[in-house]
């Protein structure tokens, strides 16, 4: 039974990692109070939905833009030197975060800082997160890459399920200011775990090519593009967020604590997959697994479609957060393995942009479909489209499916 648990062996054996993945796990915490904060505020000041969506576009934007320019650069420079820059900014970001709210408030002028701010931040996560992608591989042995990412995985759901939840709890108790001070406070923590680490400049400076060069080797290397095309499938294809109130409506009355449980469901899912994360983590063929909780993923949301009981549904959607957190993990594992050092940074960059943009291209996709007929059918038929097209990946990726971790890939 225990080697079904998560692997903490990253966490005994390097201190670096361990003090990096503390840092990173209480960030994340305040990231999520942070996020709630923000919708807070922006809600109370404009009571309009259409400028809460436009919170989504303040950050997706600069990170399509910033995103592939701070992979290349995370391949040029010491990605210790670029996340300490980036916290430091973050921290003052989330510093003028809290001056505003204190000075301005939910009034109308409080709008235009709160989405620059927003923007910003973004930017900064955009060229922070290739660089931080490329450390684990960094400073943790082969064998261990996968548990490292496990446990990543782990912090980023727990920080789901507890921080709204906190956040919540802050502003209501002590103010808006307050959760924003938090959030600069648990940056703080993040730079403590960053400043521990070695200097970490690319092994290798091999390739030449500047930011193009990453998607040419993502469209070209046969198991990150299959990697890539797995993603998408799921989550183009199968998205199921934005059918949430529509399926709630046609099946349970719109109650709205059924619709607050359906994401909640996803995330007990991902957190129990993480908890058990030893039953694939030490796995060697993570190509297999990826493609095979894909289609679980896929599967499932299908037949969220087709059940009638909400428990039945809370239940699918479950399974459907715990495949998505075991195809996260070894998704990831298969990146970070088989991209050489000195273009990790450039290849996270294309990762994190369709990891981004695959789920609101697939969420536009279902709204669509769900306009043009029912939410039930946009859901059965995204499923079905989502096992074909891995199908199709499949077929088409046999050096994905056939990649080893028991061997030095790079």
């Amino acid at each position: 039974m225990r080697h079904l648990l998560i692997d903490i062996a990253p966490l005994r054996t390097s201190r670096t990692f361990r003090r990096f993945f503390i840092g990173r796990a209480v960030s994340g915490l305040g990231g999520q109070i942070a996020i709630v904060a923000v919708m807070y505020q922006v809600w109370e000041t404009t009571h309009s939905p259409f400028w809460s969506g436009s919170v989504a576009l303040a950050q997706l934007v600069p990170m399509l833009v910033v995103g592939l320019w701070g992979g290349a650069v995370a391949d040029r420079a010491d990605r210790r030197s670029i996340l300490i820059v980036t916290t430091i900014v973050q921290i003052v970001l989330a510093l003028l975060l809290t001056a505003q709210a204190l000075w301005l408030g939910t009034s109308s002028s409080s709008l235009a800082p709160v989405l620059v701010l927003v923007a910003l931040m973004a930017a900064a996560r955009s060229v922070a997160a290739p660089a931080g992608m490329g450390v684990i591989p960094r400073l943790l042995p082969t064998d261990q890459v996968a548990a490292g990412l496990a446990l990543n995985r782990l912090s980023f759901q727990g920080s789901m399920l507890v921080g709204p939840a906190l956040g919540g709890l802050i502003i209501g108790y002590a103010g808006l200011e307050v959760a924003y001070a938090v959030d600069s406070l648990s940056f703080v923590a993040g730079l403590l775990g960053v400043v521990g680490l070695p200097r970490l400049a690319p092994v290798t400076r091999t390739n030449g090519g500047g930011v193009l060069e990453g998607l040419r080797f993502a469209a070209t290397q046969p198991v990150v593009r299959g990697v890539l095309l797995v993603d998408l499938a799921a989550t183009v294809l199968a998205m199921p967020v934005s059918l949430f109130p529509l399926i709630n409506e046609e099946r349970f009355g719109g109650d709205p604590r059924t619709l607050g449980l359906f994401l909640t469901a996803i995330a007990v899912g991902g957190v129990a997959a993480s908890l058990m994360s030893g039953s694939f983590t030490r796995r060697s063929r993570p190509g297999l697994i990826t493609i095979g909780a894909a289609a679980v993923w896929g599967a499932s949301l299908g037949a969220v479609g087709l059940a009638t009981s909400a428990w039945l549904c809370l239940v699918l959607l479950a399974i459907a957060g715990a495949a998505d957190s075991v195809s996260v993990v070894t998704r990831g594992t298969l990146i970070q393995i088989a991209v050489p050092d000195d273009l990790r940074g450039r290849t996270a960059a294309v990762e994190m942009i369709v990891g981004a943009g695959g789920p609101e291209v697939g969420n536009l996709r279902g709204g669509g479909v769900a306009e043009l007929t029912s939410g039930s059918f946009a859901l059965v038929s995204g499923g079905i489209a989502c096992l074909l097209a891995l199908a199709a990946v499949g077929a088409t990726s046999r050096q994905m499916l056939t990649f080893r971790t028991d061997r030095d890939a790079v």
